[in-house]
């Protein structure tokens, strides 16, 4: 995907957010850092555009210290933790890059816990390449990429990166 294509996915995302939960009212949208949280942005930003002029709050929950592998792999300080308001009684929509096994986002549902008791949570996710090892489903899918395990679907965002895309990379490349 070039650009184009992750605005035109964004752009249905946030329609498709709008649509489900009839409106703004009570949403909030989480990014998971740190790629996930520039898109939670970016779709902020497209959902005013819609809504015109409705701002929805948008902030980062970082799942580092509530990963199953947190002592598997080296320690990583916190990217980002930003709950701009209450989250009890409110939709919650988490944004991640690329949804693969699940456990990254199991880890931040159980992070957003310890801020509240959302109504709901939703996912929206840029890429699902498959593989999951959790019983978790994103509703909504920018683009659905099949890989086998020998690939890594990489998203670089211009807000941190070189240029927005999605590419297909041979593991370890």
């Amino acid at each position: 995907m070039d650009n184009k294509g992750i605005e035109r996915a964004l752009a249905r995302i946030a329609h498709e957010i709008i649509e489900r939960n009839r409106g703004t009212e009570n949403l909030v949208l989480l990014g998971i850092p740190t790629r996930g949280h520039h898109l939670a942005r970016r779709l902020q930003k497209k959902i005013e555009e819609i809504e015109r002029g409705v701002n929805v709050p948008t902030g980062a929950v970082d799942a580092t210290l509530y990963r199953d592998d947190l002592g598997m792999k080296e320690t990583r300080p916190l990217k980002e933790m930003e709950i701009p308001i209450d989250i009890d009684g409110k939709v919650v929509v988490m944004v991640d890059d690329v949804l693969f096994t699940g456990r990254t986002i199991r880890a931040a549902m159980n992070a957003l816990m310890d801020f509240g008791r959302p109504l709901a949570i939703q996912l929206a996710v840029l890429v699902d390449r498959g593989h999951r090892e959790l019983p978790i489903k994103a509703d909504y899918v920018g683009k659905n990429i099949p890989t086998s395990l020998k690939e890594d679907v990489r998203v670089h965002v211009e807000e941190i990166d070189p240029a927005s895309e999605v590419v297909v990379v041979p593991l370890g490349a």
